[in-house]
């Protein structure tokens, strides 16, 4: 008997769990985050799985945009794209922030092509019996590493919702320094980055030097998230030259990171100004920009995300990637891709060390000497824990965020914080 390999049903489930109070140049994390789990299920029962944005106008994209799939085969990609890039528009009144494109609306295509096809890959790899990364042509490394992320931090989030994370307060040098080293600790971490655009920069400075004093070996990256003035991020170059591994975003605009490549050695980083097709172009003509931080969520897939390596290694450009809060099937998503890409030439990003919740079955993805190993079993190598995923339901439920916004959640701390960039 031919199986029904036909996608029948289309599931979005969205969940919100604990986000710790952390800082950054549009204010600081709510106490949730919220993230959209999305059920492909075939007739003959199988389910393919992925993790996206869970704010509301999202969930109004996915809700709109489920029957384009309903019928389809898991290897109809190309048809779902057309499906997809022909019916969904950008919304109004979502809340975008300049330091998030996957806030940005613009990108709804993009966005749901992502959810869809991961999930979609994940059904072929457990219909062939293979992972995903074979589907992509293939593993070139058995690990990915990823870097150790850093942020500057209030020791529990102002309305106390829940017991404090066992992170405490991040402000001080020292304070950065003792993150740094129990992250290092616990996952093994080979690099490390610090969220910036907080404070001024001449603390986020002594900050990374004693993390450098700190860890001498390991190489070191300053995100101040475009909260630099040129100017600024000019006068910085001088210190930060002795110390970053690559300057990531400083400040704002193409024109911007061009001027300043002029006055630093450092190799300039963004996921800030090349966030599409036309950015890349643009970006490559000035020469600005020497490494990009891709990220399939926002930039339409994992299939896409190998056309960007591509082309970063036909302009010469490092290849990393970006992260925002996420839990372990995007984790997996992240590892199969970079798996298959041969220029992947810096550790990746990843917020997962500062969540503590999951909805895979097993629970937390390991790391081993700050990298995730390839799963050797069929599609993502993930599944869905439906109790845990039923919980963080019924959080989302509950916590009565819909929307990120890390200005709003910042005012309650200081009423009169403008959120205006650059601030410094």
């Amino acid at each position: 008997m031919t199986r029904d390999i036909r996608i029948t049903d289309v599931r979005i489930t969205p969940i919100a769990f604990r986000d710790g109070p952390l800082l950054n140049a549009a204010g600081i994390h709510e106490p949730w985050a919220l993230r959209a789990i999305v059920e492909l299920e075939t007739g003959d029962g199988r389910v393919g799985i992925s993790e996206t944005y869970g704010d509301e106008p999202m969930l109004r994209v996915l809700a709109q945009a489920k029957e384009l799939v309903v019928g389809l085969s898991p290897f109809d990609l190309n048809r779902m794209e057309e499906r997809v890039r022909a019916t969904i528009r950008p919304s109004a009144g979502a809340i975008e922030f300049e330091l998030a494109p996957g806030s940005h609306t613009a990108k709804n295509a993009a966005k749901v092509t992502s959810t869809f096809e991961v999930a979609m890959l994940d059904l072929q790899g457990q219909l062939l019996g293979a992972p995903v990364v074979d589907l992509l042509g293939g593993a070139v490394r058995d690990t990915v590493p990823y870097s150790a992320y850093l942020f500057f931090k209030y020791a529990e989030h102002i309305e106390r919702p829940y017991a404090a994370d066992a992170w405490g307060e991040g402000i001080r040098p020292a304070q950065i320094v003792a993150q740094a080293q129990r992250m290092i600790d616990a996952y093994g971490f080979q690099s490390i980055k610090l969220k910036g655009g907080v404070f001024e920069p001449a603390h986020e400075i002594a900050c990374m030097r004693a993390l450098r004093a700190a860890f001498p070996g390991l190489p070191l990256r300053l995100d101040p998230n475009a909260n630099w003035s040129l100017e600024t991020s000019i006068r910085a170059a001088a210190e930060l030259d002795e110390l970053l591994e690559y300057y990531e975003d400083p400040t704002p605009g193409l024109k911007g990171m061009a001027e300043l490549a002029r006055h630093t050695r450092l190799p300039l980083a963004t996921n800030m100004v090349i966030t599409t097709l036309d950015d890349f172009r643009k970006g490559a003509e000035t020469g600005a920009v020497k490494v990009l931080l891709s990220d399939h969520h926002y930039w339409g897939g994992l299939r896409v995300t190998q056309t960007l390596a591509r082309m970063c290694a036909l302009w010469d450009l490092g290849m990393s990637m970006h992260s925002n809060s996420h839990l372990g099937i995007s984790l997996m998503a992240m590892t199969h891709v970079a798996a298959s890409i041969p220029n992947l030439t810096y550790a990746c990003d990843t917020h997962y060390p500062w969540q503590e919740e999951e909805v895979i079955r097993g629970g937390r993805v390991a790391f081993e000497n700050g990298a995730v190993r390839l799963p050797g079993t069929p599609g993502l190598g993930v599944e869905l824990d439906r109790g845990k995923l039923a919980e963080l339901h019924a959080q989302y439920l509950a916590c009565g965020v819909r929307n990120r916004d890390d200005l709003a959640q910042m005012r309650k701390y200081d009423a009169g914080f403008s959120g205006r960039t650059p601030r410094f």
